[in-house]
């Protein structure tokens, strides 16, 4: 347990939630909802802070990642960044289309199969809150996972919320909002494997992970120490949901990915589980623009209301039956 988890008494949750879905699925992978391109640049806040005080620590300062995101106290909350959202009517937004539970399209239903789970409703909310009106419209964009970074700082999307680590090396690249939920990575492979968790049971196996996921950092960093050389982690695909295909087809021995995510493909489909504990510490946030410190402090203030109720009715909705009662939200603490 780490000294943050002594302080806050933070659970550790063993799982997450990924949808393991035919392979036909495949074919809306690229598909992309409705979004307006065209925006102005997120720029600087109009209460006058320069980037330099406003945006996140950089990596090589950053300490406890989750806890470096602005107090919604600290400054305006509707600058130029939220006013040109207000004036355009509708807030674009990066998801996931392929994470079962957390934004996924759900197979079962007819016709065009509206995006669902726990990452959805939090975007929809944060859009009710910044328009001021029930059901506000959301430019839902789905994204890969190596695009989530791109996307904000080309300007493609006004936020991403899409499972995404907070981590001292992305506060470099992007902002993030104060920690909305807590996972660790976590190793997932067939039931009658004889992999035992992210240790030496690793050795000669082929293991897949996502680009520009924490999981690939991991993997790479730990190589050669944690887990053996011999491990081949040459499998590096653009979307988590791709690992556990590779999986379902052999082409790989285990994916190593979030765990809360991992937890929801082990639901789907009976044939993997998840071995051994997780072996990371992570929380989730709401990644946005450097330098859009009144967006940041909007959504941080409209996360503080969120967690009251409404953070787990979503929880209970999507959540629960895959990961267990739990315990809330994450605690919080701002810079």
């Amino acid at each position: 347990m780490n000294a943050r988890r002594l302080r806050t008494s933070l659970r550790g949750w063993g799982g997450v939630g990924a949808m393991a879905v035919v392979c036909a699925l495949a074919a809306v992978f690229a598909l992309l909802l409705p979004v307006t391109q065209s925006r102005e640049d997120g720029g600087s806040d109009a209460d006058g802070q320069g980037v330099a005080q406003g945006s996140q620590a950089r990596a090589e300062d950053c300490v406890d990642p989750e806890d470096q995101s602005l107090a919604p106290d600290s400054g305006p909350q509707d600058g130029v960044n939220v006013q040109r959202i207000k004036r355009l009517g509708h807030l674009t937004v990066g998801v996931d289309q392929n994470s079962y539970r957390f934004g996924y399209r759900n197979p079962n239903s007819t016709g065009s199969a509206k995006l669902e789970g726990f990452d959805i409703d939090l975007a929809q909310a944060i859009a009710d809150e910044i328009l001021g009106t029930k059901d506000a419209e959301v430019h839902f964009k789905a994204i890969p996972t190596n695009e989530r970074i791109p996307a904000i700082q080309r300007g493609d999307v006004d936020m991403v919320v899409r499972t995404m680590t907070i981590n001292c090396d992305r506060l470099d690249d992007v902002a993030f909002s104060s920690p909305y939920f807590e996972t660790g990575q976590q190793v997932l492979a067939p039931k009658k494997s004889d992999i035992k968790g992210y240790d030496d049971t690793l050795a000669n196996k082929r293991i897949c992970s996502a680009s520009g996921s924490i999981a690939f950092d991991k993997l790479k960093a730990d190589r050669g120490s944690v887990i053996p050389k011999s491990a081949d982690i040459s499998t590096v695909v653009p979307n988590q949901l791709d690992c556990l295909v590779r999986l379902q087809l052999g082409e790989v021995d285990a994916v190593v990915t979030d765990g809360a995510l991992a937890a929801s493909q082990a639901a789907q489909d009976p044939t993997v589980e998840l071995k051994g504990k997780p072996f990371t510490d992570e929380y989730y946030g709401v990644a946005m623009k450097k330098g859009a410190t009144d967006l940041i402090r909007r959504v941080n203030q409209i996360l503080v209301d969120y967690r009251k109720a409404d953070w787990q009715k979503s929880y209970n909705t999507w959540l629960a039956g895959t990961l267990g009662k739990g315990d809330g939200p994450p605690a919080v603490q701002y810079k």
